[in-house]
């Protein structure tokens, strides 16, 4: 087969059936068999390699960019080297601008290409995770805004690149949302190589916003022990930036910058949001079908009351222990340090105990439901589970060292009593909650009215999908093609006259108490969530992780760890919350 065949089966163009000598009609419809077994095995081997060539291709492409990425964030934090902010932001300026042509042009081509997307893969971008993407994406634009008001005091002493990339950086969410709105269910049938890359770009890109936020985000945050031992502060992230020295031609600058200090958790996970939805689209690129059933899911609170109202107490209750905390340890007085540390691991105590009860019970129940699991590939899903257990080793890290320093040194009183505590009950807690979204995202939902398929098909090519398998001769096969089936059609099967369609019991206790468990455990990562991503470090505010493993190491682990652990909580919050639907 020629280069130029191969590279017309990897794009999805459909040959047209070979033209076979007139013979008696045995032998005829024998050399059809074998012509179709034949084509049909070398057609699947072409398709094969040129997928496998494209993954390739577009992996060396994300291993490039973060690496060299990688390289220039790190660079970027140390002031006796040579690369600074304006370095990284000039690189990442490259990348958003490339990334965002690539969208624009996917858009205006799949707009004028009936058969560029066949299929919908309707288990991709729930409308729930693309309006959170829209909620994070308004809140980076309102952050970029502040930053350009803030930059603009220093533009008479500093670099205009400051302002250039969160200009770009804006019209990049823009673009990007419209396109992860919109395409986000894509499968993808032409073009494919260029696709495939693009969507590696895009990824990459947004890995890449994202490890540059959190560096800058963790470097804000991160206290820093004096040298005289009396007091703390924190890093200037100005001082990477190359205008310590430089004051601001207004009065809004301070207030500019505290206010988008605290955007900063949105835009991070916005990034991540985007980049799982890139990897999605990535994974649907030339797929034709998917067979398992798809089911209209809707959110309801009827009768779910304990779990929300107990949610709704303890976030209540840890945002104003939040509170407290951050007010007393910025004013730096050691013994209201630690009173309201003291209270912080109080609060974390009280939640991961509660939790872990609540997943004990919800596991209890998964282990009385006779619900059938989920069977078939789901790109989501194992996303979804990758990213859960992936994200957890980051919470675990900490939690691991700080216990390992607790234990190590003999430490006594209460306030090291209750570090102790709140570690080893997180990493239970974590364990336990892993195990209930798990199974949770593994089962069938509850409530079985209409089967559909996970996979739409495209009406302009389905006629010709059938012109094709109607040709006589044709080398496909000719058992009905899965595409095509009445699930696929969304036609419901007919049922007999007087014979009801069998329904399944609802276990209606178990779809309750299921719903409540989600809900507290929802509410409650979301409480988890906000400490951390707001500022709060007891990591650093009690000093015994520093003193043991020194500033430098504990910083490292600390600084890694916690964007994952962060991560972690709000990509928790989006897998129990699709659990809850399926309760």
């Amino acid at each position: 087969m020629t280069a130029k065949a191969e590279m017309a089966a990897e794009e999805g163009y459909i040959s047209p059936p070979p033209t076979l000598p007139s013979t008696p009609c045995s032998v005829q419809v024998g050399s059809m068999r074998t012509g179709s077994d034949v084509l049909s095995t070398s057609r699947g081997t072409v398709r094969e390699r040129g997928r496998n060539r494209s993954w390739l291709l577009s992996s060396i492409i994300t291993a490039n960019v973060l690496i060299l990425g990688i390289a220039l964030v790190s660079g970027s934090v140390f002031n006796n080297v040579k690369i600074n902010a304006i370095n990284l932001q000039i690189f990442l300026i490259v990348l958003v601008i490339l990334t965002t042509a690539w969208m624009m042009y996917y858009t205006i081509y799949t707009s004028r290409e009936d058969h560029a997307v066949l299929y919908k893969d309707s288990h991709a971008g729930p409308v729930w995770l693309r309006g959170g993407l829209v909620l994070f994406g308004i809140c980076s634009l309102i952050m970029d805004v502040f930053k350009i008001a803030n930059y603009v005091g220093y533009l008479h002493c500093d670099s205009a690149v400051k302002i250039v990339f969160p200009v770009v950086q804006a019209l990049f969410i823009l673009v990007q949302t419209y396109f992860l709105w919109l395409h986000a269910k894509d499968c993808v049938q032409l073009q494919r190589n260029i696709t495939r890359c693009g969507l590696m770009l895009t990824l990459s890109t947004n890995l890449m916003l994202w490890m540059a936020a959190v560096t800058e985000e963790s470097l804000h945050q991160t206290v820093v022990p004096p040298e005289d031992g009396n007091s703390t502060h924190s890093y200037d992230i100005r001082a990477s930036g190359g205008y310590s020295s430089c004051n601001c031609s207004h009065s809004a600058c301070a207030v500019l910058e505290k206010a988008y200090y605290y955007l900063y958790p949105f835009n991070i996970e916005y990034s991540l949001f985007a980049s799982a939805m890139a990897y999605v689209m990535w994974k649907n690129v030339g797929r034709l079908v998917d067979e398992h059933n798809h089911h209209s899911l809707h959110f309801r609170l009827k009768d779910v009351l304990v779990g929300p109202a107990v949610g709704l107490v303890m976030l209540v209750a840890g945002l104003g222990t939040f509170v407290i905390y951050k007010v007393d340890v910025e004013k730096g007085d050691p013994g209201k340090r630690d009173t309201v540390l003291m209270i912080h691991y109080v609060m974390n105590t009280v939640a991961v105990t509660l939790m872990s009860v609540s997943t004990v019970a919800g596991c209890a129940i998964y282990w009385l439901d006779q619900r059938d699991h989920v069977s078939g590939k789901n790109p989501t899903r194992s996303l979804d589970v990758g990213l859960l257990i992936g994200a957890s080793f980051g919470q675990f890290t900490i939690c691991y060292f700080t216990i390992v320093a607790v234990v190590a040194t003999g430490s006594e009183g209460h306030l090291n009593a209750l570090n102790l505590a709140v570690s080893l009950l997180t990493v239970i807690q974590l364990c336990l909650q892993n195990i209930f979204i798990i199974e949770g995202l593994h089962r069938e939902p509850f409530h079985e009215d209409m089967h559909q398929a996970s996979v739409f098909t495209n009406p302009y090519v389905l006629q010709a999908h059938r012109d094709i398998h109607n040709l006589p001769g044709t080398f496909m096969e000719t058992k009905s093609s899965p595409a095509l089936t009445v699930h696929s059609m969304h036609v419901a099967p007919s049922a007999p006259s007087g014979s009801p369609l069998p329904q399944r019991h609802r276990l209606t206790w178990k779809r309750r108490a299921l719903k409540e468990i989600c809900a507290f455990l929802l509410l409650c990562n979301i409480l988890l969530w906000i400490m951390p991503a707001f500022g709060a470090r007891p990591q650093f505010d009690n000093t015994i992780g520093a003193e043991f493993y020194e500033f430098t190491m504990w910083a490292a682990v600390v600084n890694i760890g916690l964007p994952f652990g962060i991560f972690y909580r709000m990509h928790s919050v989006a897998s129990l919350f699709e659990v809850f639907l399926t309760s």
